[in-house]
């Protein structure tokens, strides 16, 4: 039998050696493709920004990102699949809007997205657009409340669906400015924009990727973005925040990884994802999707994901709106 001293010096002597594998693993990280898992289908905005970074950390890492889209359930199936994925760095996620959002608005998720999802590094953080199409006099935010108070319940704002970023938005607005507005859903940002041009629809707090080009050739008319900051792409547009001050509803996007994913693979991955960030081709790709880099650490990401996730909690609780 094998003595107790000498059983805890074999213990003790193991220690470092699996501390050593583990840095060695993450040293060795990524040895196979990576799935990057995005709740949507593939085309959209979302998507596409999951393509552009997986792209060049695939070329940097000299392992291929393979985007897997997993649409269904608001985001929740993709989401999910991850949480339940190994924690080995192999299999990561496209954190989006609706993760903060979903955490209040979802009344029977098998998972807590703050609990069970790492952050890894924010991508960008892009501005909606609240957008009024020619039946709207209103130039300005300022006009636009006025003439809300003036007709209550009169205008019709159109989103691509119950619980979305846009949708929210929109509640937000109504919420701090005491206005109130008529929602119409729809199945996506298009048809809701064809009924925007075609006056069923007066107003939409859309994203900027998908409402950009109707705004710029005239077509419908930008009264403000969502961000405290006015937006590069946009820069004779207001921001909602002039007049309504403390207004912020921006959609912030990044990466994240299965809780107990080794920190160190976690810290790689967020280096290398800040490297790509700050190169000029990337941040022109990410400007011209409506936002610029957003370089965090982890832990400043964590505290933007915590953050996003109390504020819309507080707008879902406003609106009254609940999902099963």
């Amino acid at each position: 039998m094998i003595s107790r001293r000498r059983a805890l010096g074999l213990l003790a002597s193991a220690v470092p050696s699996v501390a050593a594998v583990r840095f060695a693993s993450a040293a060795e990280y990524p040895a196979r493709p990576v799935r990057f898992v995005v709740g949507y289908p593939p085309g959209g905005a979302t998507d596409i920004l999951a393509r552009l970074i997986g792209q060049r950390l695939s070329e940097t890492l000299g392992q291929q990102f393979v985007v897997e889209n997993k649409p269904g359930a608001g985001n929740n199936i993709g989401t999910e699949s991850v949480v339940n994925a190994a924690a080995d760095g192999y299999t990561v996620l496209l954190v989006n809007p609706a993760n903060y959002i979903n955490a209040s608005l979802y009344t029977n998720l098998k998972f807590n997205f703050v609990r069970d999802i790492a952050p890894v590094a924010s991508f960008n953080r892009v501005p909606n657009v609240m957008t009024v199409n020619n039946d709207i006099k209103a130039k300005t935010v300022a006009e636009f409340i006025a003439y809300l108070k003036e007709n209550p319940g009169k205008v019709n704002m159109a989103s691509s669906g119950n619980g979305t970023s846009v949708h929210l938005s929109g509640e937000m607005f109504m919420a701090m400015t005491g206005t109130k507005m008529q929602h119409v859903p729809y199945r996506g940002a298009a048809p809701a924009i064809t009924d925007m041009l075609g006056g069923q629809v007066q107003v939409i707090f859309d994203n900027m990727p998908s409402i950009i080009q109707h705004i710029r050739s005239g077509s419908l008319r930008a009264l403000g973005v969502t961000t405290q900051e006015r937006s590069a792409q946009l820069p004779d547009v207001q921001a909602i925040a002039e007049t309504v001050p403390g207004y912020e509803a921006s959609a912030w996007f990044g990466m994240g990884a299965p809780k107990n994913t080794p920190k160190e693979i976690i810290e790689k991955l967020n280096k290398q994802v800040n490297v790509v960030l700050a190169e000029p081709e990337i941040k022109k790709k990410l400007v011209d999707l409506g936002g610029e880099p957003l370089i965090q650490s982890p832990d400043q990401f964590g505290a933007q994901i915590v953050a996003e996730t109390d504020k819309w909690k507080k707008v879902v609780e406003f609106a009254g709106l609940k999902l099963d």
